[in-house]
Parts: C-alpha cells; sequence; structure tokens
C-alpha cells in the first residue's frame, strides 16, 4: 500500500514541473513534502508587485506548473489525487497532491508529456499557414478537460476587436514607470536561470503591430517580417476568478499550450489584457462568455522557440515539513 511520496520521486516531478510558463521567467513556485504528499506554493520573494499586484500571475504559473507535476507523476505510474488551496490559513499554498492507485499512464498522457521540454513560447512571427479544424477542436478540448473554455477567434473582425483591446492595455501599462522598470530587471542579456534572455524576447513592436509584444530587447526585425495578417487568437477562460480558479485556468493554460506543441503549433501568450481590469471586463463583454478571460494566446506554424533557462531543482525544493506527532524523532 502506498503511504506516500519519496524524495525521489518529488525531485524526478518537479523537474519536470519548472518547465512551466511564468510572467517574465520569474518562476514562482516552490515544492515540498509534508506528510507523504507534495505541495506546490508560490514564492512570495518573486512576485511582481508593479505588474502582478493580485498575484494572478503567480498562481496561474502555479498552476501552470502543477499541471505539469500531475503528468510528471501520472507517467511515472504514481497518479496524484489533488486537492488545491488545501489550507485557508496558508492561502500560498495552492496544491496539495497525494498519491492515488498506481496505473499505467495512458496514451494521451506520454503524448502531453513528452511535450513538456518542446514547449516554448515564440514571439517571432508565425507563417501564414492556417491551423487545420481538428488542431482548433483539440485546443479546445484541453481547456475543456481541465474546467475552463478557450474562445478561438478566427476572422479580421474579431481578430481587430481583440487588438484593439490589447494595444489599449499595452499603452496603460507602458505609462507605469515602476511597471516599466519592474519589467526591465527580468531582462537577461547574460546567461541567467531566470528572467528573458533578449534572444527570445522576439523582435521589437512596430506601429503596424496587430498585437502588442512586450518589449523584452529583441532586435528590430528586417523589412518584410511583419507579425501574421490574421493570426489566430485564443482566449481561456474560467467560470469564475477566485484564486482557487486561477490555479485551475492555469493548469488549463499549460494542457491547452502541451496539445499545440504537441500538435507542432506555436504558441506565445498575451496578457496585458487581463492584467488591467478594464480592458479584461471589455475583453470578457466583447466575447459573449460566462466567466473570466484569463490568458490571451497566439498561435500558428513557426520557427522552434527559444527556451528560456530554470532555476535548478535544489533551488525550489524546499526541505519537508515534519508534524507535531513526528517532530523530534
Amino acid at each position: 500500500m502506498t503511504t506516500g511520496y519519496s524524495a525521489e520521486q518529488l525531485t524526478a516531478a518537479v523537474h519536470d514541473a519548472v518547465r512551466a510558463p511564468s510572467l517574465h521567467n520569474t518562476q514562482p513556485w516552490r515544492f515540498r513534502l509534508r506528510d507523504g504528499g507534495i505541495e506546490v506554493r508560490v514564492d512570495p520573494q518573486r512576485r511582481l508587485p508593479a505588474t502582478d499586484p493580485s498575484g494572478w500571475g503567480a498562481r496561474i504559473a502555479c498552476g501552470a506548473a502543477l499541471f505539469n507535476l500531475r503528468l510528471s507523476l501520472a507517467v511515472a505510474g504514481t497518479p496524484a489525487t489533488v486537492r488545491l488551496r488545501p489550507y485557508p490559513a496558508d492561502p500560498d499554498v495552492v496544491a496539495r497532491l497525494v498519491p492515488d492507485v498506481p496505473r499505467r499512464p495512458t496514451p494521451a498522457e506520454q503524448s502531453l508529456y513528452a511535450a513538456i521540454d518542446r514547449r516554448f513560447s515564440n514571439r517571432a512571427p508565425f507563417w501564414p499557414d492556417p491551423v487545420p479544424a481538428d488542431a482548433r477542436w483539440r485546443l479546445g478540448e484541453a481547456a475543456r478537460a481541465e474546467q475552463c473554455w478557450l474562445e478561438l477567434l478566427i476572422g479580421t473582425t474579431a481578430v481587430n476587436a481583440l487588438g484593439e483591446i490589447a494595444r489599449s492595455a499595452h499603452r496603460v501599462l507602458e505609462r507605469d514607470p515602476a511597471y516599466v522598470t519592474e519589467r526591465s530587471t527580468w531582462i537577461r542579456s547574460e546567461p541567467s536561470p531566470d528572467g528573458v534572455p533578449t534572444a527570445a524576447g522576439g523582435p521589437q513592436s512596430e506601429p503596424q503591430d496587430l498585437l502588442p509584444q512586450r518589449g523584452y530587447g529583441g532586435r528590430n526585425r528586417p523589412p518584410g517580417r511583419d507579425f501574421e495578417p490574421e493570426p489566430l487568437v485564443a482566449v481561456l477562460g474560467s467560470a469564475g476568478n477566485t484564486a482557487t480558479d486561477q490555479v485551475v485556468a492555469g493548469q488549463a493554460l499549460q494542457r491547452v499550450l502541451l496539445t499545440a506543441t504537441d500538435a507542432g503549433l506555436a504558441a506565445s501568450m498575451i496578457s496585458q489584457p487581463i492584467e488591467v481590469p478594464g480592458a479584461r471586463e471589455a475583453l470578457r463583454l466583447s466575447l459573449g462568455r460566462f466567466g473570466t478571460p484569463q490568458m490571451v494566446m497566439r498561435i500558428g506554424y513557426g520557427q522552434p522557440g527559444v527556451a528560456t533557462p530554470r532555476r535548478s531543482v535544489d533551488e525550489v525544493i524546499d526541505l519537508p515539513v515534519a508534524t507535531p506527532s513526528t517532530a523530534g524523532r
């Protein structure tokens, strides 16, 4: 009978969990064993007070890491039962995983797991090739499997409307000196275990761009290398906007991104219209959907993305917590 996860199982699963995306690649997560269960928690030292004052982005990132953790354990034959936000007195703990009945992984789990190391945010222009209907269906099913919805914006009118909302939000953020300064502290021109390398930052924005790009110090693009005029834009949403809903949305986000990678697609995230409350509400109203938008994505075909660095597993694992019955033994 399985009584709990071991330190070795934790280490192996965290190796995969940390490949999740996060705002500015801050990697705002920590992991630990407690009474045989694995806890995923927000790292308070890696919050972004100017960019993410509510903690939404950190919870989305930890939810994405949680999905990778679930996949890793399942593929190892030790799937988990997950309880979200298990301790009301400790809201930084976003999830606790305990062993479920051992079983073989499903083919779908194996395919998604194989995509973890191949998933990169691709901020470069995509090719004009359209995303086929079967791939679009798979993306929607991925969101639904995690109790979220995915609205695909297809056609000039819908994409232009989203573009206007996103550009307006981008202008609001860029007028905030604290936001601009905070972002600059996470741009990396030299090797670093976190932050966004300039090589992965994508080209600099230009006035004709439909969708805004964050300024990560990328190069100016050559003439004729504009972004695709009609990208496939996806809006991921959840039923509500509580802290738990945001962790759920993070898991759905990662499942959608891994599904896209498995289908040979590239993706980048556009979170500016989520970060500005007025823009988020305008987006919700434009979609006419029940619930709350949690992320905007640009999806298509393109050259492979550039990997961003990750901290070592040892840096994100805390020592096991001793319960009163075992403390001092």
